[in-house]
């Protein structure tokens, strides 16, 4: 099979090069190709009023955003993290010398218990940082109660979260800040890239500082800021795929109304549960394969590589299993039951906005086949 015939996971959606032609040219002409640019200004107006938000400040990516995030706030000593995560989330808190603090997941949404948080908290705890994971809402009144009872920040890592809402609308209004990233394989993307959603104009002032090295001006420093900076050609690219943003959750809403129905009641193969009254955006489709499968999660995972099919363990291992953090005491597996059972079991199957039902039917053959 050609490297047009892999099926993978995710694949960017890539407009036509000639409506991206205009935006190259602008930039040549206008000899401005970063720091802050009109595409950047142009982008960050765009999305704050897609999303409904109040500010939105534009990353070259979104691990860069998750640090800045949580120098923004100040964060020290412990903050309390999920597990089942890409490994991003974590390694934002140990850049920031923060001691990750990992509690178990929930079976059904994936996302932090808000029902074990409170158990994890200690003198040192300054943060909660939840993942809005495969842009499930997280619990959210929940933890901004625990939140509030204990005097603590909540950042969210909403990666996966872009045009998510709930009935009150986008679930990047939640928090004290909310983490975007806009990498190749997410919804909506800029090539790399990611954002802060920022609750005040005074916040945004802030993240702006630290994100170009702290400069207030030409000559004043009042921050000790990195280079986080988003260029114009990522601005300009994102201001060209919002044309297309909401047709392309459409697409993989179909694709993974046309999984559902193939593959409900198959035995051994659990399908995640989409939260009512959610606006989703189906970044993923992940199946979770239990004992009653003939085949073991990882069997089945090389079947679909035998087949050029390139479905991927979405997230396995735990990011508690790797070394920089397995000898944490919230590591220890007794601690995180449900999160290494989902991790065992998960296998993120393709689905992208140019997906043809051709595609799902040859992923959803490797299944029945071996059902």
């Amino acid at each position: 099979m050609s490297a047009e015939q892999k099926l993978y996971v995710t694949r960017p959606l890539v407009p036509p090069l000639e409506e991206f032609l205009p935006y190259l040219t602008e930039i040549w002409k206008s000899k401005i190709l970063t720091n802050n640019g009109p595409f950047h200004q142009q982008l960050e107006k765009a999305l704050a009023d897609l999303l409904g938000v109040n500010h939105i400040a534009l990353f070259a990516n979104g691990t860069l955003a998750l640090v800045t995030a949580l120098q923004c706030l100040r964060v020290t000593g412990e903050v309390i993290t999920t597990p089942y995560s890409f490994v991003a989330s974590s390694h934002s808190l140990l850049w920031n010398g923060l001691k990750p603090v990992f509690v178990d997941i929930d079976p059904d949404t994936f996302n932090l218990d808000p029902g074990q948080i409170e158990a994890a908290i200690t003198p040192l705890t300054s943060a909660i940082m939840p993942v809005h994971c495969y842009g499930t809402p997280c619990a959210v009144d929940s933890i901004q109660q625990i939140a509030d009872n204990y005097g603590l920040k909540v950042i969210y890592d909403a990666a996966h979260s872009f045009r998510v809402e709930d009935q009150g609308g986008s679930i990047l209004r939640y928090g004290d800040l909310s983490v975007l990233s806009f990498h190749a394989t997410k919804v909506y993307n800029t090539f790399e890239g990611g954002a802060i959603v920022c609750p005040d104009a005074k916040t945004k002032q802030r993240i702006d500082y630290l994100k170009n090295f702290g400069f207030a001006d030409e000559t004043v420093v009042v921050a000790p800021g990195i280079n986080g900076k988003m260029n114009e050609i990522q601005a300009a690219f994102g201001l060209l795929q919002l044309r297309y943003v909401d047709n392309a959750i459409a697409a993989r809403k179909k694709i993974d109304t046309y999984y559902r129905n193939a593959l409900s009641g198959i035995k051994g193969v659990r399908l995640r549960k989409l939260a009512p009254g959610i606006k989703h955006n189906y970044p993923y489709f992940p199946i979770f394969i239990d004992s009653c499968f003939p085949l073991t999660r990882d069997e089945l995972y090389r079947k679909f590589r035998e087949n050029d099919i390139y479905a991927r363990r979405y997230f396995f291992p735990l990011i508690s299993d790797f070394p920089m953090y397995r000898g944490l005491p919230s590591a220890a597996k007794t601690n995180l039951p449900v999160a290494r059972q989902v991790a065992d079991q998960v296998l993120c199957l393709p689905i992208y906005p140019t997906m043809q039902d051709s595609d799902a039917d040859k992923v959803i053959a490797i299944i029945q086949r071996n059902a």
